[in-house]
């Protein structure tokens, strides 16, 4: 699918820069209030890093999966939402 995600990297804040299999790049910042039960490991900033991609989904060590059509649509709007009206038009 062209959401599937080709990379991904962690950054500070408990923020993923992605690219997606269609291209799109950008960033999707998760909320720490989100990050509860299964996703509670995700808080600790060592074990975030260890993001990797499984079969176009972004995950980590011990089954946690974030699915990648939700992150595509965050990163599109946020670019759309940067773009000039003529470049929306393009």
């Amino acid at each position: 699918m062209f959401w599937d995600v080709v990379d991904v990297q962690a950054e500070a804040g408990l923020c993923l820069r992605l690219k997606f299999a269609d291209g799109l790049c950008g960033r999707v910042r998760l909320r720490s209030e989100d990050l509860v039960e299964a996703l509670a490991p995700l808080r600790d900033p060592e074990y975030f890093a260890r993001v990797f991609v499984d079969h176009g989904a972004v995950a980590w060590p011990g089954d946690i999966d974030l699915a990648p059509d939700a992150m595509y649509r965050e990163v599109r709007a946020s670019l759309a939402a940067v773009q000039s009206p003529a470049e929306r038009r393009s």
